[in-house]
């Protein structure tokens, strides 16, 4: 699915350097961010940095998880280990998901708290701090996923976009909770905002992987762009039974093609190798193709 060792082993370094980077720069701004929502009394940036912490706790999953999904084939996995991708999407999915409740519940339970503060400034620098830093992230990781078509990596990278959105309702909040004292609440508000954008990337990401476990195949175009592909190469006469289904960030075809019913065995297993050789090669994440030979009838 890789190609060969060498790639693979790029592609895990790749995947392992941009991850690393997120891991010490996610722990850094959980850190500066806490502090600062404790000195601040922010309950906003305190929320905010509990989900940078969560943020490391996906980069560790990439890190860690990215050596074992890109593995090759084995007796036991003949198909690959792509499924271990997916399973990483959904834990990281999970994980915000987790991380968004338990701020919820603490927002509200502390919304009409009457020893409430008024937020420090110091609150609102580290909020802004956060969101320059996690939308540099957000771009690096995400083009480095799509370059390499790791969707544990693009989802990653959603992760973090999720924590600079976050940052900018906190920010407001400590603003607000600033110029209007007597509403304390106004920082409560923001991290059930914060709540709100977590969740919905916590959709975003999970969606996608849990329609592959289910064996969602890809979208119709893209089936018929498959379709298309095959049946143009030499020797084949028309295509049908298109199936497709997602192994990791890979697609597995299965497909039906009819040749001339005089031909040979030999002739037929060559034109069965040109058609997987055509679709690996021009069809999007096309990682392994199952050709059945059927004879064509006018």
């Amino acid at each position: 699915m890789y190609g060969s060792d060498i790639e693979r082993a790029e592609y895990v370094k790749n995947i392992k350097k941009v991850s690393v980077v997120g891991l010490v720069s996610n722990l850094v701004l959980s850190a500066v961010k806490i502090f600062a929502g404790f000195a601040g009394n922010s309950h906003a940036v305190i929320a905010d940095g509990v989900h940078s912490v969560s943020d490391s706790v996906t980069d560790l999953a990439v890190i860690v998880g990215a050596a074992y999904w890109s593995a090759p084939p084995d007796e036991d996995h003949p198909h690959g280990h792509g499924r271990i991708e997916t399973a990483v999407t959904i834990f990281i999915g999970l994980s915000l998901v987790v991380v968004a409740a338990g701020m919820g519940w603490n927002a509200l339970d502390t919304f009409f708290d009457k020893k409430a503060h008024v937020p420090g400034k110091i609150a609102f620098f580290a909020a802004v701090i956060s969101i320059v830093t996690k939308e540099i992230l957000y771009r690096w990781n995400r083009s480095v996923g799509v370059k390499l078509n790791c969707r544990a990596m693009i989802a990653n990278a959603w992760h973090h976009r999720s924590d600079a959105f976050s940052s900018v309702p906190a920010a407001l909040a400590v603003i607000g909770s600033i110029v209007f004292p007597e509403y304390g609440y106004i920082d409560n508000i923001g991290a059930l905002i914060v709540c709100l954008f977590i969740f919905y990337a916590a959709f975003r990401i999970m969606w996608p992987a849990l329609k592959e476990l289910t064996d969602a195949g890809v979208g119709e175009q893209e089936r018929l762009k498959i379709e298309s592909i095959a049946r143009n190469v030499e020797g084949v006469k028309d295509v049908h039974k298109c199936r497709t289904r997602f192994v990791g960030s890979g697609v597995q075809v299965d497909l039906h093609v009819l040749v001339d019913p005089e031909m040979s065995v030999r002739d037929g297993h060559d034109i069965s190798g040109n058609v997987k050789a055509e679709l690996v090669e021009r069809a999007k994440n096309v990682v392994d193709v199952i050709v059945h030979l059927e004879p064509f009838e006018e």
